[in-house]
């Protein structure tokens, strides 16, 4: 029994079903885990009167979340690298923010996306993680690496919509009250824009839970040679799946924008991203590209940042700039996969 694989709910079921017992012994038994990281279940004064079934449940209960092989630190960023059951290896991102860490976790190993400024694309997909290799990211940095997580963005290594099921099942244990208790409006999915995944996400009415697009163009040509996906997935159809996703009224998308010199930075770029956004509820945050292998463009500079910002901003389009960090221990948006 592989304890990062379950919901409380799902939990209960495993244990009524297979042992006759309840929410009591789960909840238990699920608090210990997620809370203290503690897999050591005897000395519970739930299970005081319950003894043979705690050490049968001992027996049978797996708790591996992935071995912490290395970690690269850039002042308090801290990227770290998972050994998986089967060799593979994926890297995660501890991301410090004003009261509050945000940990970045991956989705797939590798990715199938192909995306040009994202290294992770490059290696092509190798296979999708599993519920406890995506729960056991959040597990490790907060009891290996000893850090409190606020924020969970799943923009690491993998497009999640490509791995839908098991990205769902693992918010839902995010989110469990009772396990790592962290709320949906502070989880965000990141897709390069499957149309399907956004609809399917859509259909599941998870409110709180927020959307983030990689976006990077606003015209088809440009966004078609960026991200291959634009070809089956074009920026109207993307349009139009945004258009009819459940949103409440305070909420809001996230698009990401990279900033590549000569490509995507100009005026006029500016104002069609701003005509593709309205009327969409946007929050834009606009990164400049990091240096990835292969990939021969050059990061804007700070001035050539801050004028696509404004115009931006004079055609209403809230917009953030998220100037890089990790770049030096190839953490930064679109470079994991490098160290591993």
């Amino acid at each position: 029994m592989n304890i990062l694989e379950f919901t409380l709910k799902e939990l209960t079921g495993f244990f009524r079903t297979n042992f006759g017992k309840g929410l009591f012994h789960a909840s238990a038994l699920y608090r210990q885990i997620y809370k203290t990281g503690n897999p050591e279940i005897l000395s519970l004064p739930e299970f005081a009167a319950s003894q043979a079934f705690a050490k049968k449940l001992e027996n049978r209960l797996i708790l591996a979340p992935g071995q912490v092989t290395d970690t690269f630190r850039e002042k308090d960023l801290v990227k770290f690298i998972t050994r998986l059951s089967d060799g593979l290896k994926i890297e995660s991102v501890l991301i410090p923010m004003t009261g509050r860490n945000t940990l970045c976790v991956s989705s797939q190993a590798g990715c199938r996306m192909g995306c040009r400024f994202c290294e992770t694309g490059r290696a092509g997909l190798k296979r999708n993680l599993s519920i406890s290799e995506i729960i056991g990211q959040v597990f490790n940095a907060r009891f290996v690496l000893g850090e409190n997580i606020k924020n969970i963005v799943f923009m690491g290594m993998g497009e999640p919509f490509d791995n839908f099921d098991n990205v769902i099942s693992a918010v839902r244990i995010m989110n469990e009250q009772k396990g790592f208790d962290i709320a949906l409006r502070h989880i965000t999915v990141s897709t390069s824009g499957l149309v399907g995944g956004i609809e399917a996400l859509g259909r599941l009415n998870m409110k709180g839970l927020r959307l983030a697009v990689s976006i990077n163009a606003a015209e088809d040509k440009t966004r078609s040679f960026l991200m291959p996906v634009n070809h089956a997935h074009s920026l109207q159809a993307l349009k139009t799946a945004l258009k009819n996703f459940p949103l409440t009224r305070r909420e809001c998308f996230l698009f990401e924008y990279i900033l590549i010199k000569g490509l995507n930075d100009s005026a006029s770029d500016a104002i069609k991203l701003a005509e593709y956004i309205h009327p969409l509820p946007v929050r834009l945050n606009l990164i400049p590209l990091n240096p990835v292998t292969g990939f021969n463009y050059e990061s804007p500079c700070d001035d050539d940042m801050q004028r696509f910002a404004e115009i931006l901003a004079g055609q209403g389009i809230f917009v953030i700039k998220r100037w890089s960090k990790g770049r030096s221990v190839a953490a930064g948006c679109g470079q994991l996969g490098l160290a591993s």
